[in-house]
């Protein structure tokens, strides 16, 4: 079962994937599945593959995917790697989510992400979604804590917006940057997304 706010977050990327008109699909941190259940049952997507580093969750995945349509479930294939490693096999998609994944991530390991998914695998787009920490007290989040105790880190817009735009000189990209999931006068979205789309080819 998903929360609310996490389903309005799933619906925001699904819109930015129809917006960017993808066929191919890499799914990155999937999880149980969220993303890719939905994926599979848009018409116009030819092709999901969902990777992720823990084997409970995509067994998770794996069983629910069960449930799909023969024809949506055929899209789909998942597989357990590391999101820091350049895999030659998912080269040549046409987009890669990663939905609420970065701040999972050690600090450390943010630019080897960096190399995988822009220079290695060079998806013609990325989307990125992340907790925007700016609207943890809307949630009664305290300041001296974190959304989830797997967070590494939670940035808020600025931050992001320094961070996405750095990857994106760094790797020939354009990136833009928006609020989801609400939108507060002052302080935004519960999430923020950015949409990268390759320059250079």
């Amino acid at each position: 079962m998903t929360t609310a706010l996490h389903e309005e977050r799933l619906a925001a990327v699904l819109a930015a994937v129809a917006e960017l008109d993808a066929r191919t699909v890499l799914d990155l941190g999937c999880g149980e599945g969220d993303l890719i259940l939905r994926l599979a049952e848009v018409p116009g997507i030819a092709r999901v593959t969902g990777i992720e580093i823990g084997m409970e969750r995509l067994r998770g995945a794996e069983a629910r995917l069960s449930a799909l349509p023969e024809g949506a479930r055929a899209k789909v294939q998942l597989a357990c790697a590391s999101l820091t490693e350049g895999h030659p096999a998912l080269t040549g998609y046409d987009c890669a989510c990663l939905v609420e994944v970065i701040e999972h991530l050690p600090p450390a390991d943010i630019n080897r992400l960096e190399r995988a998914v822009f220079v290695l695998m060079r998806p013609a787009h990325v989307i990125v979604t992340t907790p925007n920490a700016e609207y943890n007290p809307v949630l009664g989040v305290p300041a001296a804590r974190m959304r989830h105790p797997e967070h590494h880190f939670e940035w808020g817009r600025a931050r992001f917006a320094r961070w996405a735009g750095g990857v994106a000189a760094r790797t020939g990209y354009t990136v833009t940057c928006r609020d989801i999931c609400g939108a507060h006068p002052a302080l935004g979205g519960a999430s923020q997304m950015a949409v990268f789309s390759r320059s250079v080819r």
